[in-house]
């Protein structure tokens, strides 16, 4: 491969494994970067400032829009707690059908959504949709009957269905593949972090039942709603777009972001021009589909804690304010051990351990609750729920963004992975039904069922990712000792993606 001009390399790409421009050579790339200077050597020290300051520019927002997004998608289960069953006669199976159509609407607006955030400016489209599932969430307040209740979850489904996809693929396209899981991890904590504020919350909330004449639940939903509405306005003012177009940065440190980019897949490329075929190869990339059942085995239990934990600590003999508060502490902790392992798997380039470890610590809290244990030691139990599920979600998915090459087809993979984990939801809406309490079995058996799905695959697509990874190297030996040096032009890689020879697999 053509050597990349030194001057232009940090002192992070200095330390890059340069084995594989012995097997491959580019032919020259032209890129059109809108004019920017030639981008500046910098010092390791100038180099951390610079992603320091993308970091206190994205990472803080897109954090705070997380959290408010999973607060307003589960906080019904807090409500639930708090009079909404009784007041709107959510009998039989409506409470589970009001959570599952929000789940449905989510996941037939996901891609296409995803899709949207490449031709639309994200810094007006995120906070755009944070604006809308915020007042949708405050009215939702207001519902009276059963089918208003129904119609505003449909709403709030189709609102934030662009949100995560969006924001995992935005930050895929500011970030080098082994600086995105710290990044990723700090932002899911605001997903993590939600369970415990949502609790704590709650809990305070219980004692307004009554203001105004509304009952706890409503005022759960229009205060938590009005405070997202404020996320979106604070959104508005400080979001950025892509780093072609970051006003905040100078040229020069807009030119180093994008050539440091481009460095990160100087041996395969990045297809940036849409075309149907990144459909296609997306729907049937076996990665992909793994993945994404994969994803579905870590995210349905998070739902599953999202809706019903205060609902199964009730169960436990406590009463509803208790039951709210004794929620808080798994998701503190859970918060913690996120940002400690984002941390761990960047430093050792390492997402599957992680990950694996992830979901075994989801297994045993779930039969430790299928079991017949003291309620201290089941109690205990949905703390390891709760943190090995809400550890391996942020995992999963940049595992599968490392692993695609392509924006477009990054972008939908990210999408699909994000709309088949919320067939979790789905699952998790509807395997816990009102009449299964205290004890929950059928929910938690099928959760233990779909958690056992991820302890297989997990370890397979390792597997096949290292295999890989072994073949790739070996071919290059032998390319090596024959002397042999392959041609390929920037097209060629690009329609290559990930199947390129120079690309190695994130294990």
């Amino acid at each position: 491969m053509a050597d990349i001009d030194k001057t232009s390399r940090s002192p992070t790409e200095e330390k890059m494994d340069g084995n594989v421009e012995a097997m491959i050579d580019v032919l020259p790339l032209s890129t059109d970067d809108g004019g920017l200077p030639p981008p500046p050597m910098l010092s390791a020290e100038e180099e951390k400032r610079l992603w320091r300051k993308i970091d206190m520019r994205l990472v803080p927002v897109a954090t705070l829009l997380y959290l408010v997004s999973y607060l307003d998608r589960g906080n019904i289960g807090n409500a639930k707690l708090q009079g909404l069953l009784t007041q709107l006669d959510l009998t039989g199976a409506r409470y589970n059908i009001a959570l599952t159509m929000y789940y449905l609407s989510y996941l037939l607006f996901n891609i296409p959504a995803n899709l949207l955030l490449k031709k639309l400016r994200p810094s007006r489209w995120l906070p755009g949709l944070t604006l809308a599932w915020g007042i949708v969430a405050t009215l939702m307040g207001l519902v009276k009957t059963y089918p208003q209740l129904v119609g505003a979850r449909v709403c709030l489904g189709i609102a934030e269905s662009g949100l995560s996809p969006g924001i995992y693929y935005l930050l895929s396209m500011w970030y080098p593949r082994h600086m995105l899981q710290w990044r990723i991890g700090l932002f899911w904590g605001g997903a993590t972090f939600s369970g415990a504020f949502s609790g704590l919350v709650a809990y305070g909330i219980s004692f307004m039942s009554g203001a105004g004449g509304l009952l706890g639940w409503s005022w759960i939903f229009i205060i938590e709603g009005l405070v997202t509405v404020v996320a979106s306005l604070i959104a508005f003012a400080v979001f950025v777009d892509l780093p072609a177009t970051a006003s905040f940065l100078t040229p020069d440190e807009r030119s180093f972001v994008i050539n440091r980019l481009k460095a990160d897949n100087s041996f395969v490329g990045e297809d940036e021009d849409f075309s149907f075929r990144h459909i296609t190869e997306a729907l049937t990339d076996w990665k992909i589909i793994v993945g994404s059942v994969s994803n579905m085995a870590i995210t349905s239990p998070i739902y599953a804690a999202a809706l019903f934990l205060p609902s199964i600590i009730n169960g436990f003999g406590f009463n509803a304010a208790i039951s709210q508060l004794l929620t808080v502490p798994s998701y503190v902790i859970a918060t913690i051990i996120v940002a400690v392992c984002s941390i761990h798997s960047d430093r050792l380039k390492m997402r599957s351990p992680f990950v694996f470890g992830g979901i075994l610590l989801t297994f045993i809290g779930l039969v430790i609750n299928v079991s017949d244990a003291h309620v201290a030691v089941k109690y205990a139990g949905t703390y390891l729920i709760v943190i090995g599920s809400y550890e391996a979600a942020p995992m999963i998915i940049t595992w599968l963004g490392n692993n695609t090459v392509g924006h477009y087809k990054r972008g939908i993979a990210i999408g699909m992975q994000v709309m088949v984990g919320n067939v979790g939801g789905l699952i998790a809406s509807n395997a816990y039904r009102v009449q299964d309490a205290p004890r929950y079995l059928r929910g938690h058996i099928a959760e233990v069922a779909l958690v056992a799905m991820g302890l297989v695959f997990v370890p397979i697509t390792a597997l096949v990712y290292w295999r890989g990874n072994v073949r790739r190297d070996v071919d290059q030996r032998r390319m090596e000792e024959n002397g042999m040096k392959a041609e390929y032009s920037p097209l060629e890689l690009k329609m290559m993606g990930e199947q390129a020879p120079g690309f190695r697999y994130t294990l």
